[in-house]
């Protein structure tokens, strides 16, 4: 397990050097270098525009949000990071227990985010929200056909499902909920019977689940919402739809996650970087994370794509988005134990 664990956050500067490559040294005032761990069709539309408004030319190196992470803490006092973006709030706390965040300096508008959605200091704030929800093909499956996503554990769903891969954050958040709520052992059985269902059918990108699910290569998926919406913006006749799993009584609510930023501790430009996280956190930048991404702002002012399930009316698991970070090791032995690749 120490070994796991120094493969998920450890300082092998070198090989993620090797695997990340190199960016541009960030001397310049006029220049902003952000590390991200979302996939750069995400995320770079919102840097360009902030390029475009304020002049600070944005250098953005994109990889896993586990290889940013990593580097961060390899490079230390030496990096030439500014901003961290990651897809995940479990990556974002991790970061911060590291030491490797630091809050904003002065009063900005990160204060219209609501609490539950940033760091208890601020040093990182949540930027846009998602669900994990089940992706179903619509000729092969009726909404009704499961309510919860331990349901896809259940026999009659052997060789039909598509999930993601044991390195995905989504699943590891995910698996860190289920744990906390029904405990060690029910969730153990889910993840014996998930390996089991899914067989081969493991994906490295959402984007993948969803096109065998299109596809009708699988009936069902687990992904984040955003990715489904985002195909159906292309095709629109594709017989897919969204189900929101565990909204029953009893049920123990949807697993809400979100992508994030924080300012590095040892930021050359923090003050540019502050100047993009207010902007991110903007009606205008929110909006455009709402109209592009698909995504739910989390600026109460800014709504959501109409498409979307109405996030008011949506019963969310109660384990608190700070948490993810201490919760995750645990979740990923689970993961290894039931031997999901």
């Amino acid at each position: 397990m120490n070994q796991y664990r120094f493969h998920y956050f450890g300082l092998a500067a070198l090989c993620i050097a090797l695997a990340i490559g190199t960016v541009p040294d960030a001397a310049e005032p006029d220049r902003l270098v952000v590390y991200s761990g979302r996939a750069e069709r995400l995320i770079k539309p919102l840097l360009d525009s902030f390029q475009a408004s304020t002049g600070i030319q944005v250098d953005l190196l994109s990889s896993g949000t586990t290889e940013v992470v990593n580097r961060l803490q390899a490079e230390g006092e030496r990096t030439p990071a500014d901003l961290l973006i990651t897809n995940d709030a479990g990556s974002l706390e991790r970061a911060r227990e590291l030491g490797l965040l630091r809050p904003p300096t002065a009063p900005n508008n990160t204060a219209a985010i609501p609490a539950q959605f940033r760091a208890a200091d601020n040093s990182w704030i949540g930027l846009s929200g998602r669900f994990w929800v089940v992706v179903y093909n619509t000729t092969l499956v009726k909404p009704t056909d499961l309510r919860s996503l331990l349901d896809l554990a259940e026999p009659r769903w052997k060789d039909r499902i598509a999930i993601p891969n044991a390195g995905s954050e989504y699943l590891q958040a995910g698996i860190s909920v289920i744990k906390t709520v029904y405990g060690d052992d029910r969730t153990k059985r889910f993840l014996d019977g998930l390996k089991v269902n899914a067989g081969t059918q493991v994906y490295g990108k959402s984007s993948q689940i969803v096109e065998a699910v299109a596809k009708g290569q699988v009936a069902l998926g687990v992904v984040n919402h955003y990715y489904v919406y985002r195909h159906l913006a292309t095709q629109p006749d594709a017989p897919i739809a969204v189900l929101m799993p565990d909204q029953h009584e009893g049920g123990m609510g949807a697993i809400i996650n979100v992508s994030g930023a924080g300012i590095v501790t040892h930021a050359r430009h923090a003050e540019s970087a502050k100047r993009l996280m207010n902007y991110l956190v903007s009606e205008e930048g929110q909006k455009q994370f709402s109209d592009l991404n698909k995504e739910y702002p989390l600026h109460p002012l800014v709504a959501a794509d109409p498409a979307l399930p109405p996030y008011k009316t949506t019963r969310v698991a109660p384990v608190p988005l700070t948490q993810l970070g201490k919760l995750r090791e645990p979740a990923m032995a689970l993961i290894e134990q039931a031997g999901l690749r």
